[in-house]
Parts: structure tokens; C-alpha cells; sequence
């Protein structure tokens, strides 16, 4: 099969190398790509915001199967338009529609209580609604969460610790913190609990279930500071457990598809759950209509079965032919970030020492190559990925492999995994 992957981040990377171990994987074009993808297959150069650019590629190379990685083509449709002119290639992702489970905010909010799935409680206003938006603040007990409705890269949600603050974390956001992403924001209850992060592929009707994770979202230690698009993962997540995983596939997993299918929704793809426990049940936070970053990075290592198979059976309706196997292992990610990310961070930097990491899964973020030279390209540079027979082996590797790597003004957070 030919295999188009569309994205140049650290998920599109990690997808590109789990999808090259499959025999029935005979070329692998990644698009843009990023330094690190090349390895696996063919980097093409293109502003996947252009449909017509994706279409002339998918057929002049004769692609097979294109994979979505990011949420902004899904958001924009690219999935559609895929599936219209080129009804014979099988696509990984959702349509417009679908992805508008993660491109907004309200919509998921309204779906997840049209479909009685626990969420928490909360009020969407716009610029217009601004006095409702206080009045409803006033009554809230804080901490208090206002979360853009759109797509904001991961940082448009924001923790107020007081009644003020949110009100003037409202105003700044309506008027355009995050762009037209903040247009219209979701002011919600904040839910005192542990995160973790669930994730299936479906066809709309059946799922494979995959392995849960837990990622790290702020850019300082003890998971203080603002937020990003995540700092490290661990993957599986001790507080999961049957009991656990069983309520989130019966309240959340099977009412969300059901909805789907019920609102007439077509879905073929991934979806994220961001979830939090609270006093043992699962509510959701979030939901992403693609793998997240950086839990891709440890949820694909667990999988021990063939992704590119079971994603031939999900395009094709037919989940049911083949079983997921994951691996009882634990896998740990960190990060490498440039200096100032998530604000104002510098390109360019040669990354040196790469060679000379001997264990780790090194998936490129934010680089890029010319020559024979490696430089940061991005705020998020590089997932130090490992596996380990548990949390603090898997982590100890590393922090070890990542003292091998340098580049001008990096930075990592030393306690990935600490409340594990």
C-alpha cells in the first residue's frame, strides 16, 4: 500500500514509524514532514491547508490511504473533500462535521448533553452575552475554567483562581486572546480529580480501545505555569483500573459513538477523550477528533499488532476481523522545548548529540533538516521516547538519553510521571 501522512509534528512522526514496521506498507510519504520523518519515508513539502495541493498528490503518487494527523485539516474538511474526489482511497479521519467535536468547544458540550455523557456544568457566551457571562461568574465557585471554543493549539483554556480573575480573563479572551478561536467562550465548573486520556479508532459502529495515557500540559515543574501543548506522557496510567476503564467505555465511549451515529454524524477515525476521574467516575473534559500529542508518542510503542492492518479494517467497516495486542510495558515521553515556548521562542538551533542516544525513540517535533544538519523548527523539538517494565525505568532512561542531546536555550521538565 501507498500511505500518505498528513502533518509534521511529533504524532505525525511517531505514526509515520509505527505505520513502517507493517508489511503491507510499501511506500510512506509524509506531508510536510519534519528532520526526522525523511528516515522513514519521503518528506513532501506542502501547504497541506491547500486542498488541491493534497488531491494532486494523492493522485499523481497513486495513494492508497491518507492518515490526518493534526485537527486544522480535519477542521477544514480536508477529510471530505478526500472522500469525494477520490472515493477509492480510504482516509483516517472524520469529516467536518465530526471534527467539530474538538474545533468546538459548544458543539461537544451540547452533544455531550444531548447524550447524557458526564461533563461539566457550564454556560457558552460571546462578546454580546458579555453581562451574562459575569453574572454567571459570580455564582460559580472558583477555581472557575474559561475555555476558547475553537481551536487555540492546545493553550486556550485557562484555570481563574478567582471570581475577578475570570471576569477579566472573559473580557481579554472575547476580545481576541486567542483570535476568532475566542469569539465565543465556554465558562465551566473546574472538577477537582486525576486526568488521564483514552483513545480508540472506529468506523462509527465498533472501536478498537488503545492505551490509555496521561500527558502533562503545563511548562513548569509540579505541573505549574502555562499551559502547553504537552510537556510529556506516560502511558499505562496506574489509577485506571477495570473498574475504571469499564465506566468510561459504558458512560462515555459507547454514548458517544451511539450519539454519532444517532445525530447521523459519519466518523471514521480517531477520538481523543480527555478525561478526569472524580470520586471514582469519568467525566469529560475534552474531546479531540485525532490522536493528541504527545500521547501518541507513548500509546503507539504499547501496540504490539499490526496499526496499518486495523486501520484497513476501520476505512473498510470491519473491525471486528482482527484484535488490538498492546504490550504490558510502560512507555514514557519528554519533551524538548525551546527556550520561552509556549511565548516567544527562537528557530534555527543546531541540535547536536542526536547519535549518540542509545535507547530511546527520538520523534521529531518542531525540526527541520538542511544538509546534514538537524535545527529546531518549533516550540515542542523533540519526544525522548523509551520503554520500560515501569514508570520510573522507562523515565529514568530518559532523562539519561536526554543528557546526550544539546541545543542553544533548550528545556524539559525533570518531573514527568511524578504523580504516578
Amino acid at each position: 500500500m501507498k500511505i500518505l501522512v498528513i502533518g509534521q509534528g511529533g504524532r505525525e512522526h511517531a505514526l509515520a514509524w509505527k505505520l513502517r514496521q507493517s508489511p503491507l506498507c510499501q511506500e510512506l510519504i509524509i506531508s510536510p514532514g519534519n528532520g526526522g520523518s525523511g528516515a522513514l519515508g519521503e518528506n513532501v513539502d506542502l501547504d497541506i491547508s491547500k486542498h488541491e495541493h493534497i488531491i494532486d498528490l494523492i493522485n499523481e503518487r497513486q495513494i492508497n490511504m491518507v492518515v490526518i494527523g493534526p485537527e486544522a485539516p480535519l477542521a477544514n474538511g480536508l477529510a471530505d473533500i478526500i472522500r469525494m474526489k477520490n472515493p477509492d482511497t480510504m482516509v483516517i479521519g472524520p469529516g467536518k462535521i465530526g471534527a467539530q467535536l474538538e474545533a468546538s468547544k459548544a458543539f461537544a458540550k451540547i452533544f455531550m448533553q444531548r447524550n447524557n455523557i458526564p461533563t461539566a456544568r457550564y454556560l457558552t457566551v460571546r462578546a454580546s452575552d458579555f453581562q451574562k457571562g459575569l453574572a454567571h461568574i459570580e455564582n460559580m465557585r472558583a477555581p472557575i475554567v474559561l475555555k476558547a471554543d475553537g481551536l487555540a493549539a492546545g493553550k486556550g483554556v485557562i484555570i481563574c483562581n478567582s471570581h475577578d480573575e475570570a471576569k477579566r480573563t472573559l473580557r481579554t479572551m472575547l476580545d481576541g486572546q486567542f483570535g476568532e478561536a475566542s469569539a465565543q467562550v465556554v465558562i465551566e465548573e473546574f472538577l477537582a480529580g486525576r486526568e488521564y486520556s483514552v483513545f480508540v479508532l472506529t468506523d462509527g459502529k465498533d472501536y478498537y480501545l488503545l492505551p490509555e495515557a496521561k500527558d502533562y500540559k503545563r511548562i513548569g515543574e509540579g505541573d505549574n505555569g502555562l499551559n502547553t501543548g504537552g510537556m510529556g506522557a506516560v502511558s499505562p496510567v496506574s489509577y485506571v483500573d477495570d473498574n475504571l476503564r469499564l465506566k468510561t467505555i459504558e458512560q462515555v465511549i459507547r454514548p458517544t459513538l451511539s450519539g454519532l451515529r444517532n445525530e447521523g454524524i459519519d466518523y471514521v477515525g480517531f477520538i481523543f477523550f480527555g478525561m478526569i476521574e472524580v470520586n471514582g467516575d469519568p467525566f469529560v473534559i475534552e474531546y479531540n477528533c485525532r490522536l493528541g500529542d504527545p500521547e501518541t508518542e507513548v500509546v503507539l510503542p504499547r501496540i504490539k499488532s499490526d496499526l496499518l492492518k486495523h486501520m484497513i479494517d476501520t476505512a473498510k467497516g470491519q473491525i471486528n476481523s482482527s484484535d488490538l495486542e498492546v504490550s504490558s510495558q510502560t512507555c514514557s515521553t519528554v519533551m524538548l522545548v525551546s527556550g520561552g515556548y509556549p511565548l516567544a521562542y527562537e528557530k534555527g538551533k543546531k541540535i547536536e548529540g542526536l547519535s549518540l542516544v542509545k535507547d530511546a525513540l527520538l520523534f521529531h517535533a518542531g525540526t527541520k533538516r538542511i544538509d546534514e544538519e538537524i535545527l529546531t523548527n518549533g516550540g515542542r523539538v523533540l519526544a525522548i521516547t523509551n520503554l520500560g517494565e515501569d514508570t520510573n525505568e522507562a523515565l529514568k532512561k530518559c532523562y539519561e538519553d536526554i543528557e546526550s542531546i544539546y541545543f542553544e536555550k533548550q528545556y524539559y521538565r525533570t518531573d514527568i510521571g511524578f504523580d504516578l
